[in-house]
């Protein structure tokens, strides 16, 4: 987190508590505001799956991500964007998107879903989020769970048709399907959300890049660094 903060905010965080803990004060470091910040920064995890193929990507108490990277926008969609390239995963502009949410997320998902549906994505959905999409007047293409026939959505993925997953799963019967989603998406590179609220995060973003060129900016030109006036800050 720290070196997150630091690099968001361009306030060298462990250089400053250094020289709070050997008695100089925030006001003789002229920190005596909070730093006005211009832009977002997002942090995003990485997780080895994609390179250690067949290994459990269950997430537990353990740690399992081997690092972390951070997107850097003037809007929170063009961050989280940017957060998404450096996984290497990225962001489609076009194609189909999966959707499959447990019963507390059905109203809450059918935004969404306008949200896909007016950046041009069509939709595939599981029965019962297909039947709550239909009722808002969406246009959905059902197709079956994992365990209910053929084909279904990981046959849709091998077969290239889904560019984007939604799947929010709850209970210990959605277990099974939650697991081949995940191997499917991971095996195959699509980006899979498994909130609501990371869903909405990509289509935001997704609205945000669509036709537009991400800046690209080194970390000094989206704030001036304290670390040289600190320097100079004698220590007692």
């Amino acid at each position: 987190t720290v070196p997150f903060v630091s690099k968001a905010t361009g306030l060298p965080l462990a250089k400053i508590a250094s020289k709070v803990m050997v008695g100089r004060k925030l006001k003789e470091l002229g920190l005596t505001q909070d730093p006005e910040i211009k832009h977002v920064a997002v942090k995003s995890v990485v997780f080895p799956f994609q390179k250690f193929l067949g290994t459990n990507n269950y997430l537990g108490p353990e740690m399992k991500s081997t690092g972390e990277v951070m997107g850097i926008g003037s809007d929170f969609g063009t961050a989280f964007a940017k957060a998404q390239i450096a996984t290497s995963l990225g962001l489609p502009l076009s194609g189909n998107a999966f959707i499959s949410v447990n019963d507390y997320d059905k109203q809450k998902v059918i935004a969404i879903a306008k949200g896909l549906k007016e950046l041009g994505f069509g939709l595939y959905a599981t029965k019962g989020t297909a039947q709550a999409l239909r009722k808002a007047g969406l246009p959905v293409k059902e197709v079956f769970k994992v365990n209910e026939g053929r084909p279904n959505v990981v046959d849709y993925v091998i077969n290239g048709e889904i560019a984007l997953m939604i799947n929010t799963p709850l209970g210990k019967k959605s277990r099974y399907d939650e697991y081949a989603l995940s191997r499917a998406a991971i095996d195959y590179n699509i980006p899979s959300y498994t909130t609501l609220s990371a869903a909405s995060a990509a289509v935001n973003a997704i609205r945000t890049i669509r036709g537009n060129d991400l800046e690209i900016k080194s970390l000094q030109e989206y704030y001036c660094t304290v670390s040289e006036r600190l320097d100079k800050v004698p220590l007692r």
